[in-house]
């Protein structure tokens, strides 16, 4: 069957683009670009020397996932199996796990990097192409099945496109319904439901919410839902572009907040990984997960017995309407050594049949981005995903993607995990962040 598609997004593209082209300046600026360490991520094999396209080609494919890491890792295989398949083009896969691939990216893209790899929408993907690191991709949209929305969460502050989308999925609150169902519990519709709820959990000796963070970047999630709902999406955008301060009155309430929550959630989640916190949930040990989800993936299950509902609303005036939804997709390096032929798969990674030989190879499939593509491998999680996204009114990539990838990985990162060690220090840790955030956005 096919889901409606008219909705089916990300207007989230369309507001993570709305990130000023001065932001995107400012955060080249100091984005840290320097070339130096390690290569981690360096492209594999040399230059084959062989014809650009088609037939005898080689296309080298980087990608965030370790070999055998799960079912991310088993969709981009089969995607780049069915390429070569289908083109005849010589596909060198170079399979990087997650955090190594997120960490070493500036360099990379200034080294030796792949022709083709896997990026997201957002203001990261902005400042690369402000940058020149990235390649112009206008030549190769429209893309048959991806929307106008899509072709904006592909496109920079200079109006052309760099980026090639293949998915997108939200971050909500996960759980098992058979543990809901054995206990009698019902998703919350209000915040004092899901203080009964999280009340009535502790009560039966189970802890309300799963929690790691291990990575850093988790927490992140957090933050960002807890900030739309208390302070509007509007002001998490500015907030996130370095235009609001964050020693203010607002961002102290969304960590005061925070705190108050701490005690519903696993404790020390700084030596816990994402998949770890997953495992407490899946075992009923925890009630509850905010995650995106991918949190299927740690299960090693088709998500059949998971559901989810969106963070309730924590003040009245402000509607319960935005959430986060990151777009995941591909874009080409400007230093990659065959230009054309990674125009030609980037461009093909965007079509129906590049979703569907994805989706085909895991127990769990991804949203689709393209209209033309096959959801007969949805589970009920991914048919209400894509419901849930297109109904949000609002919607946002993750911190991570809405902000300075310096700001996010030098500042929030250590910033969260100090408040999350030390939680009443709330006038410290917002004044730290307030002073690195004017030296970073000016």
């Amino acid at each position: 069957m096919s889901l409606p598609r008219s909705s089916a997004i990300p207007r989230s593209a369309l507001t993570t683009m709305a990130a000023s082209r001065r932001s995107v300046l400012r955060g080249l600026a100091l984005s840290g670009l320097a070339v130096g360490s390690a290569n981690a991520l360096a492209a594999c094999g040399g230059d084959s020397g062989g014809p650009a396209t088609g037939e005898g080609a080689t296309v080298k494919f980087g990608i965030n996932e370790a070999s055998g890491s799960g079912p991310a890792y088993d969709r981009l295989k089969a995607i780049a199996d069915a390429y070569a398949e289908e083109s005849g083009t010589e596909v060198a896969l170079n399979a990087v796990d997650h955090n190594t691939f997120q960490e070493s990216i500036n360099t990379y893209l200034q080294g030796t990097p792949d022709d083709v790899f896997t990026w997201f929408a957002g203001f990261r993907m902005a400042q690369f192409a402000e940058n020149g690191l990235i390649t112009d991709l206008s030549d190769q949209w429209p893309i048959d099945g991806l929307n106008d929305s899509f072709k904006q969460a592909a496109t920079a502050p200079d109006g052309k496109q760099y980026f090639v989308p293949i998915s997108y999925y939200p971050w909500a609150v996960f759980y098992r319904k058979s543990v809901f169902e054995k206990n009698g519990w019902a998703p919350p519709e209000t915040n004092d439901d899901l203080m009964a709820l999280m009340d009535d959990m502790q009560g039966k000796g189970v802890t309300p919410f799963a929690f790691g963070d291990k990575d850093g970047w988790p927490a992140m999630g957090t933050f960002d839902i807890l900030n739309m709902r208390l302070n509007g999406f509007d002001f998490h955008m500015s907030l996130m572009a370095g235009e609001e301060a964050w020693d203010g009155d607002e961002v102290k309430l969304v960590f005061d907040t925070w705190r108050q929550l701490l005690p519903y959630h696993q404790a020390d989640p700084l030596g816990r990984t994402w998949q770890e916190a997953a495992t407490a949930m899946g075992k009923g040990e925890c009630g509850m997960y905010l995650l995106g989800t991918f949190v299927v993936d740690a299960l090693g299950e088709n998500g059949e017995d998971l559901d989810f509902f969106t963070f309730p609303q924590l003040d009245s005036s402000i509607p319960a309407d935005s959430l986060d939804a990151p777009i995941d997709g591909f874009c080409v390096a400007a230093a990659g050594q065959n230009q054309d032929a990674g125009k030609a798969m980037a461009k093909w990674l965007g079509s129906a049949a590049a979703a569907d030989a994805g989706n085909n190879a895991a127990d769990a499939p991804f949203i689709a981005a393209n209209s033309g593509a096959s959801t007969s491998t949805y589970s009920d999680l991914q048919k209400k995903s894509a419901e849930v996204v297109g109904a949000a009114a609002n919607i946002a990539q993750f911190m991570d993607r809405d902000t300075n990838a310096d700001f996010a990985n030098t500042v929030m990162i250590p910033s969260i995990q100090e408040f999350l060690k030390n939680p009443d220090d709330i006038d410290g840790v917002t004044a730290s962040i307030q002073e690195q955030a004017a030296s970073i956005f000016g």
